[in-house]
Parts: structure tokens; sequence; C-alpha cells
């Protein structure tokens, strides 16, 4: 058994969002995600083979897909089927977003 905290160990400074595998198997993935600042490259959508249930911790993010854009805050969560192209457009320069992305 492991016991963690997903606030803690965050760098001070952050160039790169932080992506991390908490927990994995053959059909689930638990990742945390570190922003500051941090938004998809200009002309970058994720098309993912999996599905993806995703949550702000704490901080702020625009997600955006092909039909619209959604503003999340803490609390925030939503379900993104396999092959529905997102993208990061905006999180907090002034705070860590956190977030927490299952893929399934």
């Amino acid at each position: 058994m492991i016991v963690s905290n997903l606030f803690a160990s965050i760098p001070s400074h952050l160039p790169a969002e932080l992506s991390q595998t908490l927990v994995s198997s053959n059909n689930i993935r638990i990742e945390r995600i570190v922003s500051a600042g941090h938004v998809s490259a200009d002309g970058h959508w994720y098309d993912q083979s999996e599905n993806e249930w995703v949550i702000v911790l704490k901080g702020e993010a625009k997600l955006e897909t092909e039909t619209g854009s959604h503003h999340l805050n803490s609390g925030d969560y939503v379900n993104i089927p396999a092959h529905t192209k997102h993208r990061v457009a905006w999180t907090t320069p002034t705070e860590e977003t956190i977030w927490l992305a299952i893929f399934y």
C-alpha cells in the first residue's frame, strides 16, 4: 500500500506541464497533471483512443472541443469520450491548476 498526497511534491518552478501516472493497469490509468499557465501548443488537438474523465482539483482552466469551450473551476469535471478532439486553451497563471485524469 502506498499513501501519498495529490497536493504534495509539486516543484516550485514548472517550465513544462507536469504529468505523473499514479496508478495503471490494462484498462485504466490515473494521472495527476499540474499546469501553471500551460496550454496546448497552437493548433494541437488531443485525439485519444481512450475515454478520459478529468476533474480540476485546484485552480481553473479553459478546455476547448470542436463544438465549444468550457471554463472549469475547482471541483468541475468532464468526461471526454475517445476520439473527441480537445485542447487546453488556458490555465491559471498565478497558481497551479491541479487535475486528476482517469483514462479508461
